[in-house]
């Protein structure tokens, strides 16, 4: 049976990681800076417009956000990083919140795929590549999203993507644009997911 996106919910905000859920689903992780666009690229993969919190304020909350979709897959998001005026108390949550998913996530053996996010315009940051090292090292399969391409004119959307093609990225590591507004780059996610996650689409 086709996988029906929109029939998502939210399992639950995890602000410790006892609370992280143990379910036996395939699971794709979203990681990604601050403010570079994760919760709108989970509502338009769902979707849905406001299933995935918007923050005005980014890096205001520290929490890891189980998503549930069509009782086939878990959508996880994994707090922002890199925001300088973020109190040092929360960067210290931050990091236990993230290394505590890839050491005590009681189904880490369903983590099968991640998508990491840079901001076209911004380019990899420094926390994005030591993310980028972690998952490689790991051997976590991972896909770049090339997050609010439809900025940047076309002159410009080519040297960036050539920037970041020219990053040290595992050999065939897909690198996919994608716009919350426009919806470029949806469909291609959406056949990404199903396929590494094991759910028709």
């Amino acid at each position: 049976m086709a996988v029906n996106f929109p029939n998502s919910e939210l399992i639950i905000s995890a602000g410790r990681t006892s609370q992280f859920p143990s379910l036996p689903l395939p699971q794709a992780v979203f990681s990604g800076r601050s403010n570079v666009g994760k919760s709108s690229l989970i509502n338009c993969l769902l979707g849905r417009k406001s299933l995935a919190r918007v923050s005005s304020t980014p890096g205001k909350t520290v929490t890891v956000n189980f998503y549930g979709v069509d009782g086939k897959a878990v959508f996880v998001d994994l707090p922002g990083y890199g925001f300088a005026r973020r109190p040092e108390s929360e960067k210290r949550q931050w990091s236990a919140l993230t290394d505590g998913f890839f050491t005590k996530n009681p189904n880490f053996n369903l983590v099968k795929l991640a998508l990491q996010l840079v901001d076209l315009g911004v380019g990899p940051t420094a926390d994005d590549m030591m993310m980028i090292d972690y998952l490689s090292r790991s051997r976590i399969p991972f896909a770049v999203v090339a997050t609010k391409a439809d900025k940047l004119g076309s002159t410009a959307r080519a040297a960036a993507l050539e920037k970041l093609r020219g990053v040290m990225l595992p050999e065939g590591t897909e690198i996919i644009p994608f716009s919350s507004k426009t919806g470029e780059g949806r469909d291609v996610l959406r056949r990404l997911l199903t396929e590494k996650l094991g759910i028709r689409n």
